[in-house]
């Protein structure tokens, strides 16, 4: 059965500055960084700054804001999450103007081209689209350090962490966070068990997908797991109540045990409630 009618669809008066949007991040020690960028890190969480995520969404949509019409920021930004963990400084970029880029190649597979005409002019779209090229020319090995979910927590992203790190504060956050050897461990060894069994291919490839994108970090990065703009699209008790990640590795646990039939169940209700939140993308 459907969830979807349980899920109030935020007013425009009560909506937040920050996207239904889901994040999983990677933060660096500075050691990862090549010169002048440490020293900019450096420079940067001595000022103490500190932005938060719609510190980062406003800036991206001032940049945004332009005539003609762009597709993605004109400049990368310059800033950054950051977080100290057992006395190490650990940082996150934002590379905004990169994650248009990226973000902008997934519309096309996520919406009809009359509704992409209309949201975002082609020539604008085709702007962006050499600017990428000519920019990825320059900059072959670049990569995001945050992926975007809208709508949704994708589920592969659950099997990186562990419920004893789920972080919830009602009306204030929902996150994991776990060390990269934790996060590449887990899903190490849940790509063994998933791929002896039937019917997670979808998941097997997007552990994959994700495994070579961790590869690209310092053994010593944190990944987080952040519920952002989720928390003001779904109603608090069933947040309170949200236990996906613990779900998943039962899930996992009882392929492991052989028991197919309860991985199956546990699975296919989990799936069931991240698509009914997910199809909220395209309400009225």
């Amino acid at each position: 059965m459907s969830e979807s009618s349980d899920l109030p669809l935020p007013s425009a008066r009560s909506a937040p500055t920050v996207p239904y949007a889901s994040y999983l991040r990677i933060y660096e020690p500075l050691a990862a960084f090549a010169e002048p960028e440490r020293t900019h890190w450096a420079d940067y969480a001595r000022r103490g700054t500190s932005p938060t995520a719609q510190d980062e969404l406003r800036r991206s949509l001032s940049d945004l804001v332009r005539v003609p019409v762009v597709g993605v920021p004109a400049h990368e930004s310059a800033d950054a999450f950051t977080a100290v963990v057992d006395g190490v400084l650990l940082v996150c970029p934002w590379r905004t103007r990169l994650r248009g880029w990226l973000a902008l190649q997934e519309l096309v597979e996520w919406f009809p081209r009359p509704v992409l005409d209309a949201a975002l002019p082609p020539g604008a779209r085709r702007r962006a689209a050499e600017e990428y090229e000519r920019w990825r020319e320059r900059n072959p090995d670049a990569r995001p350090w945050i992926r975007t979910g809208v709508w949704q927590v994708p589920l592969r992203w659950f099997v990186l962490v562990a419920d004893e790190e789920r972080d919830h504060v009602p009306g204030e956050r929902l996150r994991y966070r776990t060390p990269m050897v934790q996060a590449r461990r887990r899903l190490a060894r849940a790509l063994r068990i998933l791929r002896d069994a039937e019917g997670y291919g979808m998941l097997v490839d997007g552990l994959v997908e994700v495994g070579s994108w961790l590869e690209e970090f310092h053994p010593r990065s944190m990944v987080e797991l952040d519920y952002g703009g989720l928390l003001h699209a779904l109603p608090a008790d069933r947040l309170a109540a949200d236990r996906s990640a613990a779900d998943l590795a039962a899930g996992i646990a009882a392929l492991r045990a052989g028991d197919s039939d309860g991985a199956t169940e546990v699975y296919e209700e989990l799936a069931e409630r991240w698509r009914a939140v997910r199809e909220r993308l395209f309400a009225n």
